[in-house]
């Protein structure tokens, strides 16, 4: 039940109980009892809204930023990580395969903002090596939700 009630609210977290315990064809005092078990185990972490800053009319900057750093003894990647997350322009860090090790997301209300922060924050804590900084231009789908109106009218002239 737990994996059913997680994929639903994943989806959508504003589903009331009544409605969630119909879909999983359990009882609501049940699904209520998973509910707080789940947000007690830390299982459920939040409920967080996703926002069309965009459509919001308010500037916000997104960056990716693939993050190369020295492994600390003992540590691995853990101590510099928390350091880096606890940044406020900090929204997520990801230990990744490849060519980096990190992956930051930070967001800002321009791009120097964003800049400002890899240049005199980010890139000069000891353990990182280099960054690459990725801004993001348009979001097309994002946790899932398409993010663009699918029918929209193309506006570009044909050239020929």
């Amino acid at each position: 039940m737990q994996e059913k009630i997680l994929n639903i609210i994943e989806k959508n977290s504003k589903i009331d109980t009544k409605e969630l315990a119909m879909l999983t064809g359990e009882d609501e005092e049940a699904v209520k009892k998973n509910i707080t078990e789940l947000e007690e185990k830390h299982v459920i972490c939040g409920y967080p809204a996703l926002i069309d800053w965009d459509k919001a009319g308010i500037e916000k900057v997104t960056a990716l930023i693939e993050v190369r750093v020295t492994p600390q003894r003992g540590m691995g990647f853990d101590r510099v990580a928390r350091r880096i997350y606890n940044y406020p322009e900090v929204s997520s860090v990801y230990l990744i395969s490849g060519g980096f090790d990190l992956m930051v997301t930070v967001e800002g209300k321009t791009l120097r903002e964003v800049s400002s922060f890899v240049s005199e924050k980010l890139s000069t804590l000891d353990s990182v090596l280099s960054t690459k900084t990725n801004f993001i231009l348009e979001k097309y789908k994002d946790h899932g939700t398409i993010m663009v109106d699918e029918h929209k009218k193309d506006e570009r002239v044909e050239l020929s």
